[in-house]
């Protein structure tokens, strides 16, 4: 089975874990084409190679580098004629040139496709990205989606084939797991550094990772921690627009002593982050042009034994489960009394801690998520899959 996949996600380094283990199962043989980097407007990012046994990556460049719906790639038509896949895994939205492109494409070579999609709000494109999500959704074999809420966007805009519901990454638990904790008298300088007395017991570490915009809800954040009684202090690892605007809050709060602001570091390096705190906190804010799609940064703090805290904005309830905790979003004191009752109770935060490493094992690992979705593909040639557990919609 000839697979070929497109997806510019895959050049991070540890996403590239999910093809190693693709290869790795029987009969595969898999293809794996990726830009040079990627010219995101809240920051460029290089390709990383980190995880690259097995299968064959090819990096191809690609024309308006960094424009979400306008890229494609210039000499995908070659590669495709090259490999002649049985199936084309097209890791991008219905609506983007790219897809449209890969779809073309495939279609001339005869394989089938499959098209992942994170897209949770029902939004109308105007032409010609609706003539290009039409094409798409007329042509697909399958959907894959990374939440619940993309299976009614795309059924609501008439698409009737086979949608499953596989998240586009997982974690490696052998690369995902808590390193060792800083000591207590470790802790302890760290608040002499920061000029904040130290506490008789440990602090409790409160962490977020990722952009730093208004939409994040970190404003929420800042001010339910101002409320706390009992020793806290807080590591916020990203950079973007609102980075001032919330250094400026927590001074303002009386804070600032107890808040850090790291700078974005390689995703090899993550787990020794997540290693040093006790709960993450994801208080998004859903807005009409964006709600959260997965919240990737959940499933990694919950394989690093990190407690998971959540508002409820898009998929964050769906990732988190029973294993953390939720609160409506914008409600500063729904998350204060959250944040006080992980202060509070030793027996909490450990049940958390070991519900969350479980809930990652069982469903969230890139070994699963590499076997369903070949699954996946081998559904589409014909072949048996005794045990095809994915939800289909």
């Amino acid at each position: 089975m000839k697979i070929l996949m497109l997806s510019k996600a895959l050049i991070v380094g540890t996403y590239q874990k999910k093809p190693e283990e693709m290869a790795a199962l029987d009969g595969v043989e898999l293809t794996v084409v990726v830009p040079p980097g990627w010219n995101d407007p809240r920051g460029a990012t290089r390709l990383e190679r980190m995880y690259t046994q097995g299968y064959n990556l090819r990096v191809s460049p690609i024309a308006f580098n960094g424009n979400f719906h306008l890229h494609f790639y210039p000499k995908l038509r070659k590669i495709v004629r090259e490999v002649r896949p049985d199936i084309f895994h097209i890791d991008e939205e219905p609506y983007n040139l790219a897809t449209f492109q890969a779809m073309r494409l495939a279609r001339s070579v005869g394989a089938r496709t499959v098209v992942f999609s994170w897209q949770n709000l029902l939004r109308r494109y105007p032409p010609p990205f609706s003539w290009m999500e039409r094409y798409v959704l007329n042509h697909t074999d399958a959907l894959l989606v990374g939440n619940r809420e993309a299976v009614n966007v795309w059924q609501g805009k008439g698409y009737r084939g086979p949608v499953h519901l596989i998240p586009q990454f997982g974690v490696d638990p052998a690369i995902y797991y808590r390193r060792q904790r800083v000591s207590k008298r470790g802790r302890v300088s760290v608040f002499k550094r920061r000029n904040v007395s130290a506490p008789s017991q440990p602090a409790l570490v409160i962490g977020y990772v990722g952009r730093l915009v208004e939409e994040k809800g970190l404003e929420i954040l800042l001010l339910a921690a101002s409320k706390l009684k009992g020793p806290w202090i807080m590591q916020i690892l990203g950079d973007g627009p609102d980075r001032k605007r919330l250094e400026q809050l927590a001074q303002w709060l009386g804070i600032s002593g107890r808040v850090t602001f790291d700078q974005k570091m390689p995703s090899g390096h993550l787990p020794n982050y997540f290693s040093g705190l006790d709960v993450l906190v994801l208080p998004s804010l859903t807005r009409a042009n964006w709600k959260e799609q997965f919240g990737r940064v959940l499933v990694e703090a919950m394989a690093c034994d990190v407690i998971t805290l959540g508002a409820d904005s898009g998929a964050i309830p769906e990732v988190i489960g029973d294993a953390g905790l939720v609160f409506p979003e914008g409600d500063v004191e729904a998350l204060r009394e959250h944040l006080q009752r992980l202060l509070d109770d030793v027996s909490l935060r450990a049940e958390l801690r070991q519900k969350g490493r479980r809930r990652v094992t069982e469903q969230y690992t890139q070994a699963a998520i590499a076997r369903h979705t070949v699954d996946v593909y081998r559904r589409l040639l014909g072949e048996p899959v005794p045990d095809f557990n994915v939800p289909t919609f």
